[in-house]
């Protein structure tokens, strides 16, 4: 079975779920269905999600298990925080999202430390 997209590969806009089907009874229900919170994630979130479920939220396991630096997970988990609509802390103080990737670029690559990149993802300088 496919995923569902979630939005119109011609418009972009998310789809709405209008037809649900019971592939046992050959039931189907008609209206408007909201598909939640998590299917706003996308297939890397979603992984990363449940890679946290299965981790029991500790990093530091996921860290092994993931082969990531912490500041690396723990700039994912806020990614998929904010894709499911919540606010992360003080919002004031973070940078932007070209600059969250631009300095975890940096970080992969060695050219700063992981206390260089968290002062920068906190909007220090």
């Amino acid at each position: 079975m496919n995923l569902m997209p979630q939005s119109c590969p011609i418009c972009g806009e998310p789809f709405e779920v209008t037809r649900l089907h019971c592939r046992s009874c050959d039931t189907a229900l008609e209206g408007h269905f909201e598909p939640g919170r998590l299917a706003r994630l996308s297939p890397e979130q979603f992984d990363f999600v449940e890679t946290f479920i299965r981790c029991e939220g500790r990093l530091n396991r996921m860290e092994r298990e993931l082969g990531l630096s912490y500041p690396t997970l723990r700039l994912r988990l806020t990614e998929v925080i904010r894709a499911l609509g919540f606010t992360v802390g003080p919002e004031a103080n973070t940078v932007g999202d070209e600059e969250r990737h631009r300095i975890l670029d940096q970080l992969a690559a060695g050219q700063i430390t992981s206390e260089q990149a968290m002062r920068q993802l906190q909007g220090e300088s």
